[in-house]
């Protein structure tokens, strides 16, 4: 998928009120306060920087569309922003110094990562993040599979999407047809999550599960 053509569309999801209301969950469990130096994990369009720069000392965007990026940068400048800096990276190699960065925060972004994606990236945050530095991570958290959770997941997309018609159908076939091919969305239930943060080195990990498919991990790197 091209992020690069998607920034008025994710707008409007971003403003959504589901998307809203994951994002209080990510500041709140975040405790950001004014002497943190944060970095926004796939910010996109900028619903979790706009809301935490008031709150810390500065937030360094990340995000690997570069259309995305320019959005932030002209949205912090029009609205006279001056503790936001966008940066085009890729998660599993942050252009960050380091131990630079004392909270990172996240909003949909991981589920691209394949499993060892993830890991990767979640390396890479653990070397940017200075000793005692926080986690709150939010995404789509299920698996594939017959878990209960994730059964009802799998059942509600698939009935939504059969609602619409034709179109729906044939989003089904194509979402199918991606599972199959192994070029669908990476989602990772939240115990695994706390499981590959505990492999990279975090410590004080909790794993919460949200209303849908979102999930929520929270760490922090040992001081």
């Amino acid at each position: 998928m091209d992020w690069n053509t998607r920034v008025a569309a994710w707008e409007d999801v971003a403003a959504s009120p589901a998307f809203q209301r994951l994002a209080d969950r990510v500041l709140t469990s975040a405790e950001p306060s004014p002497d943190d130096r944060v970095v926004d994990l796939g910010a996109g369009t900028g619903l979790l920087t706009f809301r935490i720069a008031p709150l810390v000392h500065d937030v360094i965007a990340i995000d690997a569309a570069p259309a995305m990026v320019d959005y932030v940068t002209e949205a912090t400048r029009d609205a006279g922003i001056d503790n936001v800096q966008a940066a085009v990276s890729d998660l599993r190699a942050l252009a960050l110094p380091d131990a630079s960065r004392t909270l990172a925060i996240s909003n949909y972004a991981y589920h691209h990562l394949d499993h060892e994606g993830k890991l990767t990236a979640l390396h890479e945050l653990y070397r940017v993040l200075a000793p005692g530095g926080r986690v709150s991570i939010c995404d789509m958290m299920f698996a594939l599979s017959l878990r209960p959770r994730d059964r009802r997941i799998i059942f509600d997309k698939v009935r939504l999407m059969a609602r619409r018609g034709p179109a729906g159908v044939m989003r089904i076939l194509r979402n199918a047809g991606r599972v199959a091919t192994g070029t669908w969305e990476h989602p990772e239930r939240p115990e695994v999550w706390a499981e590959l943060l505990t492999e990279t080195g975090f410590a004080d990990i909790a794993s919460f599960e949200l209303t849908n498919e979102a999930g929520l991990v929270v760490a922090r790197r040992p001081a």
